[in-house]
């Protein structure tokens, strides 16, 4: 995401909002990879994540004449994608909720060792990466739909607790004490299974075969591993300020942030050639 003050944003939100076509782009690729990656890891897949961001851009086009500067157009935008995101239903993990007690129970117990291979002469160091993505994805499907939200604005965008707070509708003391207890949760997890972010005796190239099996990743579409990564600064640029919550930030390395697949950006700017614009520009 480009940095752009908040007056220069208000500018381009006025422009937008009458008419000017280059402005609402220019808005809407700035905040579109923040959608994406804050439905990604909500929601665990890739395919409800491209379906999800799609549905928040669409908010944020058609509400655009709602913002008034008081706060950020970026705080505004999360405010869209957060309340959205936190009321999904049709994703596969409302339907199929996981639980930290059911995700360690198929590290311990599930007999790997009896799948054949199934790599489809794909490499197992790939397929290995790829399934460590979608694991660590995944394994936040274990936390409640707040807490998993309070994980992410915290950890992976790092946002002022005030910011949170108001996002959640709770005081920035009582998003500190949650999110450092979800952080905890989180990291023993990981310190008790997992031997790629903690000291479990999980790996996942011994995994390989066994989350193919049960449909965890394909080896002929590789989400992850084909996905352009942003950098971490990009992503920093989001916030105004970083908080030290605790020291368990060597254990979550795995929020990495991607840019949005092109199906998204094809769409939006569909929409925006489309007789349709002139609906969102009125709205």
């Amino acid at each position: 995401m480009n940095k752009k003050t908040n007056a220069q944003l208000q500018a381009l939100v006025e422009k937008a909002t009458s008419g000017d076509k280059e402005a609402l782009e220019m808005l809407i690729s700035g905040v579109q990879d923040i959608v994406f990656n804050l439905s990604l890891r909500m929601l665990g897949s890739f395919a409800d994540a491209e379906d999800a961001a799609q549905d928040i851009l669409l908010k944020v086009l058609t509400h655009l004449s709602s913002f008034r500067g008081d706060s950020s157009f970026t705080t505004w935008v999360f405010s869209i994608a957060v309340n959205h995101l936190k009321n999904y239903k049709k994703h596969m993990f409302a339907r199929f909720p996981l639980s930290f007690e059911y995700y360690g129970d198929d590290i311990e117990n599930a007999r790997i060792q009896d799948v054949p291979d199934l790599t489809q002469n794909v490499e197992k160091d790939i397929l290995a990466e790829e399934l460590k993505m979608s694991c660590t994805s995944v394994m936040l499907q274990c936390l409640d739909t707040e807490s998993r939200c309070i994980f992410i604005l915290g950890t992976m965008f790092k946002i002022d607790s005030r910011i949170a707070g108001d996002l959640l509708q709770m005081t920035p003391e009582a998003y500190r004490q949650r999110l450092s207890r979800v952080r905890k949760k989180v990291a023993g997890f990981l310190a008790r299974y997992c031997g790629e972010y903690g000291s479990g005796a999980c790996r996942c190239k011994d995994r390989v075969n066994y989350a193919i099996q049960n449909h965890r990743i394909n080896p002929q579409q590789l989400d992850y591993t084909s996905a352009k990564e942003i950098s971490v600064q990009t992503m920093l640029d989001v916030k105004n300020a970083m908080e030290d919550i605790d020291g368990l930030s060597q254990y979550f390395t795995f929020c990495k942030t991607y840019q949005p697949p092109e199906r998204i950006r094809h769409l939006i700017q569909k929409l925006l050639d489309s007789a349709q614009f002139s609906v969102i520009q009125n709205s």
